[in-house]
């Protein structure tokens, strides 16, 4: 395993210019040694850019890769000792399950003993101690997907293990039960892995630390805590969260904070200096409040929907609109029906420029 240091950026055209000329924009990042890291986003923001300067398979513009202290910018995939899954199975469809296991450590001229006990080990974690004998042309696309995931664990002497999107071709009850299996699979093995997604549920439940881009640039690097309750971006709190964060622009005076016709009265101790900011708040921290209620909100409801564990209403106030995640139980709401909505509470964030105040 190995600490990986990246200072860089990329660009697929010749003397970048602007910032949308490049795949990554700089950028300066660590992964510790035997982390789990997902790396979450929009397609095209440039995280399979990023995992694929990790493992050597593309030389970044400009800047270095550093594995445990060591620059390995311009050194192979296989130099750098990583393991990578890829988005579709990559196996040998003439092999068995287990000959397709035991081909990377067989290539490293392990031990016919050893590699016998490492694919054992590595079958019973994916489940698939019962297939081994089987060819791996008779399997459907979620097994051969395993063993894909399987022959990146193998090695116990890895750097890192990178995933790219390897539960796309999954059905969803599998990957939930595989993702739960990454995640012990990391706490038995200690392996450095770090996982390419635009699924926040997978990148949330999976990782340790989740990196959130965005048009090539790292917005925040945080725990699925750090992420929903305090938004570094506006991105992230639109990105992370269903629903995500709600935004109401406004400036902040003496009097309170003025948005959508109303002025309302900031937390104790969350002054603000005057200015133009951006009030986010997260839809779980959003309840009906009375009509005095000085951190609140007339507003009109313009949808409610009912999912059975809570119920979601929308509502709207001089063309800006809330959404509230509501208890299942709540007082009953129609379209039309007049409410006041509390925004302002300990949760509260507020922003500028789309960075977070402190």
């Amino acid at each position: 395993m190995a600490r990986i240091e990246l200072d860089l950026a990329h660009a697929y055209r010749v003397n970048p210019q602007q910032d949308s000329d490049y795949a990554l924009l700089p950028l300066k990042m660590t992964f510790d040694d035997g982390g789990a890291y997902a790396l979450l986003g929009p397609s095209g923001c440039g995280k399979t850019t990023l995992l694929n300067i990790m493992s050597g398979l593309v030389a970044p513009s400009q800047g270095n890769v550093r594995f445990d202290g060591k620059d390995v910018t311009r050194l192979t995939p296989q130099q750098r000792n990583i393991a990578q899954v890829f988005q579709f199975p990559v196996i040998y469809d003439t092999m068995t399950v287990a000959e397709n296991l035991a081909f990377p450590l067989r290539n490293r001229k392990m031990p016919a003993q050893q590699i016998k006990m490492r694919v054992g080990v590595i079958a019973e974690m994916l489940e698939m101690s019962g297939q081994l004998n089987q060819r791996a042309s008779g399997l459907a696309a979620d097994a051969k997907q395993k063993i894909s995931l399987g022959r990146g664990l193998v090695r116990p002497d890895v750097s890192a293990v990178l995933f790219d999107e390897p539960l796309t071709v999954i059905d969803p009850h599998l990957k939930w039960q595989l993702r739960r299996k990454l995640k012990q699979i990391h706490h038995e093995l200690k392996l450095t892995l770090i996982y390419v997604t635009h699924d926040q549920v997978e990148a949330l439940t999976f990782a340790e630390q989740v990196v959130v881009m965005t048009r090539g640039r790292a917005v925040q690097v945080g725990s699925a805590a750090d992420l929903f309750e305090r938004p570094r971006h506006t991105f992230v709190g639109h990105f992370i969260g269903s629903p995500g964060m709600n935004f109401l622009p406004g400036r902040m005076s003496a009097a309170g904070f003025h948005t959508a016709g109303t002025i309302l009265t900031p937390p104790a101790g969350r002054g603000l200096a005057d200015g133009e900011f951006k009030l986010g708040v997260r839809p779980e921290y959003v309840s009906i409040a009375s009509a005095s209620d000085a951190g609140a909100l007339p507003m009109t409801v313009t949808q409610v929907q009912d999912v059975g564990t809570h119920v979601i209403v929308s509502a709207t106030r001089e063309g800006h609109t809330l959404k509230a995640r509501l208890a299942a139980n709540t007082q009953q709401l129609g379209v039309g029906d007049h409410v006041c909505l509390k925004v302002m509470g300990e949760h509260t964030c507020f922003y500028q420029n789309e960075e977070i105040v402190p």
